[in-house]
């Protein structure tokens, strides 16, 4: 039995057929707030002191930058947002209820939030086809994946989708030993590129093969990202700690860490 709602069987149902949910964010004003921030901050960054539509600033950073350049300017942003300290929080707060839904209540976050800048044409800042756990990290893990502008086709990401997973599976041995482009060969035809509008996001299965292809569209692609998992579930090399922060551990457990028979 399953004492759950109908949102959360929706959304578990299409987690787990699909491997991923999209959904509109919770807090529109926060996701304003937060590319906001990236918007200034990079303005900052350049040398940029006129207001830009933030929209057109982001799309068009490809205008702005050298690609030479573009990975110092993605580790200043990323110590910017990392050392804000309402960030994690409000990043959190954009896709709260879906989290809770198909992870837990009780939920370690990644300590660090990732930033990803693809321009157009750009071969340096390729993700290859890979599984998160293919290197260690746990099964028990979703990735929040939140874009700053609309992505779709190559300016996005590709996910392979379980069913097509399981074939890959079935068959990995075949392919020991094989590069990571000869491996995004043998799925090209089944990988779903992700159509996400700004002011959703996207949770994934980060089990099953994904990553990013040469951005063969016109406009950059800004997007941020962040694992969650219940505090409780097993962890790979990702430790608490270190790797993960808890943020909304509950009373009870509190209690139950903290227990110590009475001495006799």
């Amino acid at each position: 039995m399953e004492f759950t709602s109908p949102l959360e069987k929706k959304l578990s149902k299409n987690y787990l057929e699909c491997g991923y949910v999209i959904n509109p964010v919770q807090n529109l004003d926060g996701l304003g707030e937060i590319r906001s921030r990236f918007c200034k901050w990079s303005q900052t960054y350049l040398g940029f002191s006129d207001h830009i539509d933030d929209t057109a600033w982001l799309n068009d950073m490809h205008t702005k930058i050298e690609v030479a350049d573009l990975n110092d300017l993605r580790l200043h942003l990323i110590g910017r947002m990392n050392e804000d300290p309402g960030f994690r929080e409000l990043l959190f707060s954009l896709a709260k209820e879906t989290i809770e839904a198909i992870v837990g209540n009780e939920l370690v976050m990644q300590a660090k939030v990732n930033l990803s800048i693809q321009m157009p044409n750009d071969a340096s800042s390729l993700l290859h086809t890979h599984a998160d756990t293919w290197s260690g990290d746990s099964p028990f893990e979703a990735v929040l994946w939140l874009p700053l502008v609309d992505v779709y086709k190559t300016k996005s990401m590709y996910l392979l989708p379980p069913s097509a997973n399981r074939k890959l599976n079935k068959n990995f041995k075949s392919l020991a030993g094989a590069s990571s482009e000869s491996l995004f060969e043998s799925i090209r035809e089944e990988v779903e590129w992700m159509k996400i509008d700004y002011g959703n996001f996207l949770l994934f299965n980060q089990t099953l093969p994904h990553g990013n292809r040469i951005n063969l569209e016109a406009k950059t692609r800004w997007s941020l990202n962040c694992r969650f998992k219940s505090v409780f579930s097993p962890y790979g090399d990702k430790k608490l700690g270190e790797f993960f922060q808890p943020i909304s551990v509950k009373a009870a457990s509190r209690v139950g860490l903290a227990y110590e028979f009475p001495s006799t």
